[in-house]
């Protein structure tokens, strides 16, 4: 029996979660794929291992509330499409009170060997030294924020659009038994989903003492290219909060609210901090929010000084990397293609989405536009009024081109309500998040079960 499909493959280029996210939703719609990851022939500066859809960062995907939150509809929206990237994460999800945060290492064997096992994904370990042969007609780059330098000057040199940059960075990771119980509880704040953090209290002189050290610490240099690159506002390093004033972490990761210590005789505490699992065995915990640029040495030192934390054992201490995308607005057309080379898609990070979710979100979109347009059949993007749609059509000249910074999803980039209160008022708060959320779900079931319209 001959096995082999008529139809002509698709090629994507990156196997992070937008790549693998891709791949699947092309091949689910019946069109081969081959997927193309240059790890672990060629290393990042980032990555720890060659597997797809490895997470860099943090392992959490953050809320799971699809009423109220924007990234949490964006789950709902995606487990509706059949994301692969979403089924592997619930079914290596660890408590994180309501949100959604999974064992970092079974998540990514687990879409590594989805894909591996399909009969129409092929995957090939190798990099893509500059722009896709034009021979293999549709392809998707989905190569994130640590694209390789030469693919990256290849798409410079044909767009003639310099590239953005900013810096992200990563938390540290500490074994569990090596923290103080006798100092630090486990509670989510305000009760939320169970005993799902560690939190190490911080009184009023021990925060001051901590800003202090933040301060005063050894930093790893920026090389000279780096130095004029902004960081992405959503993920600052703990010490650039520092220097936005004293009591910025106080205000953000730090914050004591809605946590009670339970200890008998404990002082108020000013700040608290946060460790969240980091593994489905329990022993690795996250310092949640703490990124930073310090250097490995400071970080132990001054890390230690946090109660609780007096003895931790670091699996991983943090670090910053450079992130690049592209000035998508101006680059790309609504179906996610250079408009210098349309048979040239983009997703993931790249595009100027931020976070694990929209990156695998604008993925699964370029693989339902890509495998449509194989097919023949024309497929309009999803509704503006749906985390998808609002998402896309911010990467895609929403955004304005000449300012345009990468966005976590939020409610901001979704279309007014035309819905009211008993008073004719317009609706506010949770009853306002609550209406959106209603209507980006009918929307996107309207669109969804159109065999005209998207791949199934």
């Amino acid at each position: 029996m001959n096995t082999v499909s008529p139809i002509l493959p698709i090629h994507v280029v990156g196997g992070g979660l937008a790549g693998s996210e891709a791949a699947w939703q092309i091949a689910e719609a019946g069109v081969p794929v081959i997927l193309h990851e240059m790890r672990p022939v060629r290393a990042t500066p980032a990555h720890a291992t060659g597997k797809l859809a490895e997470l860099v960062c943090s392992n959490s995907f953050r809320s799971d509330d699809a009423d109220t939150n924007a990234v949490g509809l964006l789950h709902a929206e995606m487990r509706a499409l059949g994301s692969l990237v979403l089924r592997a994460a619930d079914a290596h999800r660890v408590p994180a009170g309501s949100a959604l945060a999974v064992d970092r290492h079974g998540f990514s064997g687990a879409v590594e060997a989805a894909l591996a096992a399909h009969p129409l994904v092929k995957i090939r370990r190798e990099e893509i030294a500059g722009l896709p042969p034009e021979e293999w007609g549709s392809v998707i780059v989905a190569t994130g924020p640590l694209t390789s330098p030469a693919l990256a000057e290849a798409v410079r040199a044909l767009t003639g659009e310099e590239a953005l940059a900013f810096f992200d960075a990563i938390a540290p990771i500490v074994h569990k038994d090596s923290i103080d119980f006798g100092i630090a509880w486990m509670q989510s704040r305000w009760g939320r989903g169970g005993e799902d953090y560690v939190n190490c209290p911080l009184t009023r002189a021990q925060y001051d003492a901590f800003v202090d050290a933040l301060l005063a610490a050894e930093k790893v240099p920026f090389r000279e290219w780096e130095k004029d690159t902004p960081y992405f506002e959503g993920c600052l390093p703990i010490e650039v909060m520092a220097e936005r004033g004293r009591e910025t972490p106080a205000f953000g990761p730090m914050k004591p609210v809605g946590l009670v210590n339970p200890h008998p005789g404990a002082a108020r505490h000013h700040a608290v901090v946060q460790l969240r699992q980091d593994n489905a065995l329990g022993t690795l915990y996250n310092m949640v929010g703490f990124q930073t640029k310090m250097t490995y040495g400071e970080q132990v030192r001054i890390f230690r000084t946090i109660p609780g934390l007096e003895r931790a054992e670091f699996a991983r201490l943090g670090g910053v990397h450079r992130n690049t995308f592209l000035n998508s607005p101006r680059l790309l057309d609504a179906a996610l293609r250079l408009k210098a080379r349309p048979s040239l898609r983009f997703a993931g990070q790249i595009t100027g989405c931020e976070g694990y979710v929209e990156s695998a979100a604008i993925g699964l979109i370029a693989g339902r536009f890509a495998a449509a347009e194989r097919m023949g059949r024309a497929v309009p993007p999803p509704p503006a009024t749906t985390a998808l749609g609002a998402l896309l059509a911010h990467v895609t000249g929403g955004g304005h081109a000449d300012t345009f910074q990468p966005m976590n999803v939020n409610f901001g980039l979704f279309p007014p309500l035309e819905a009211a209160d008993a008073r004719g008022r317009p609706l506010r708060g949770e009853a306002r998040k609550r209406a959106l959320t209603a209507r980006a779900l009918k929307d996107l079931e309207s669109w969804r079960v159109d065999p005209a319209r998207a791949p199934r």
